[in-house]
């Protein structure tokens, strides 16, 4: 509540990025909690908790049943995941028109992943530009990869990740991302950078599962019975 009143007494703004459109169709639901989650994506767009709960109330109110007479409605879109997707596609977009957004780009890039590969991985290099600690960057690659493009997201990797400057969860990203393009070699060459990476104790923890999953691809390839 504190952080509430604060919000609404602050002055305006006079960018509109991340504010509510003045529409005048019905509203739905808690307009207040609303406002509240879009000042404070103003403020900062890469609020992951507001920018999900604000996702989660357009998402809602874009499948919202319709208030006509169901006997005379006509049948209820079968595709209402797309209409939902549209909606968060909408305020992603909006929110990415700030500069130092890397959040919405990430949505924006895992919305269209599927139907445009090469929008969606400029839009994950955007965002990796604009985040500096490699957490943009690793989540793009995780995305590519969830999506069956290892190589896209090696590409990505390796053109944007500055190794001791960032989080070794890239590296992780691209041993597996290596291992899943049958690059293995690769693969061994991205654990060995990890090696170096002035965050040990974070290295530390996941050297074990790469090694593992390293060492199991390179004996997958020299089973019995394949040629020497």
């Amino acid at each position: 509540m504190p952080r509430l009143r604060q919000l609404l007494r602050r002055q305006r703004s006079t960018s509109r990025v991340g504010t509510r459109r003045p529409t005048e169709t019905p509203r739905f639901g808690d307009t207040l909690h609303e406002d509240a989650l879009r000042a404070m994506l103003h403020d900062d767009p890469n609020d992951a908790r507001a920018f999900d709960a604000l996702a989660e109330v357009v998402r809602r109110r874009a499948v919202e049943p319709s208030t006509e007479d169901p006997l005379t409605a006509p049948d209820e879109d079968p595709d209402r995941q797309r209409e939902a997707d549209l909606a968060v596609w909408a305020l992603a977009e909006e929110l990415a028109g700030n500069p130092k957004a890397w959040r919405p780009l990430l949505e924006l890039g895992r919305l269209s992943v599927t139907e445009d590969p090469e929008g969606a991985s400029r839009r994950f290099a955007t965002a990796a530009e604009r985040e500096r600690t490699g957490s943009a960057l690793a989540e793009g690659l995780q995305i590519l990869r969830d999506a069956g493009m290892p190589i896209e997201a090696i590409g990505l990797g390796i053109g944007h990740w500055r190794v001791r400057e960032q989080t070794p969860e890239v590296g992780r990203q691209l041993v597996l991302a290596a291992l899943e393009a049958d690059r293995v070699f690769e693969a061994r060459q991205h654990l060995a950078t990890l090696a170096d990476h002035p965050a040990t104790a974070a290295v530390a923890e996941m050297r074990p599962e790469l090694v593992a999953a390293v060492e199991a691809a390179e004996g997958a390839d020299v089973s019995p019975g394949s040629p020497t």
